[in-house]
């Protein structure tokens, strides 16, 4: 009865959200949210359904739940700096203008991480970043702009003195920096896929997929980008296979869209 319970939860918000938890690793998604139904009071998923109908704050809290909103500026600072070494020099050689999309970018520290990147190579009003998530919640924080102390420890003094302003118990980034994100709401699982880009960041998601569902978006990834565009991800999320998304491995982390 409980997995009937859970299955026809997941059919229910799919039908109202368009959101498909199907193509999320399911013992990993059922334990995150059987948690957050038994924190909220509900014995079952229908009455937990019904509530995030009426609630909208329970239903950002459930969104929040399914995302794992949690990133910090420079996340793993060395992929950081082959990106600005190597990668973007390698991308500039072939167009000077780069078309670059941060998805799943969640409370913005990495699209305004890109931002910062590109600032020792562009003015600032030259820079364009395509920022999406599926989560409403963590866009408004993301153009909200505002961060704790830890979010901010990796990155670099010169970039945290020059676009950064330290308030009482929170930074507040710059309305420069700001100004060269556009944020949008974009279900990677459904949506379509723009394309042409040099760039694409999609970094700490794919882990929450199953392996269905990482091979198409990977395909669709490889879609997205221009002949030569480079896809980067997260660092527990290494492609063993890229050859068979039409990917070549241009560093740890990176790979790059072969000829179709």
């Amino acid at each position: 009865m409980e997995d009937k319970d859970f299955l026809q939860f997941i059919e229910r918000v799919k039908k109202r959200t368009g959101i498909d938890l199907a193509q999320y690793k399911e013992a990993q998604m059922k334990r995150r949210l059987t948690s957050l139904r038994e924190k909220r009071g509900f014995h079952s998923f229908e009455t937990f359904f019904q509530a995030l109908v009426k609630e909208p704050a329970l239903y950002h809290e459930f969104l929040d739940r399914i995302t794992i909103n949690v990133s910090e500026f420079f996340r793993n600072p060395a992929r950081w700096d082959v990106l600005t070494n190597k990668i973007i020099p390698e991308l500039m050689k072939e167009t000077r203008k780069l078309k670059i999309w941060s998805a799943a970018c969640s409370t913005g520290e990495e699209p305004y991480t890109l931002a910062m990147i590109l600032s020792r190579f562009y003015p600032l009003h030259e820079i364009k970043i395509l920022a999406t998530d599926i989560d409403d919640g963590a866009i408004d924080k993301a153009k909200n702009g505002i961060y704790v102390e830890r979010a901010v420890q990796d990155v670099p003094k010169d970039l945290l003195h020059k676009y950064f302003v330290k308030e009482q118990f929170h930074y507040r980034i710059s309305q420069e920096v700001k100004n060269c994100v556009q944020f949008k709401r974009h279900n990677l699982l459904s949506d379509p896929f723009d394309t042409n880009f040099d760039l694409i960041v999609c970094r700490n998601v794919m882990i929450y997929f199953t392996e269905e569902a990482k091979s198409q978006l990977y395909h669709k990834f490889n879609k997205a980008l221009r002949k030569g565009g480079v896809l980067f991800v997260g660092s527990t999320e290494q492609i063993f296979h890229p050859r068979k998304y039409g990917f070549d491995t241009m560093d740890t982390f990176f790979y790059r869209k072969i000829g179709e």
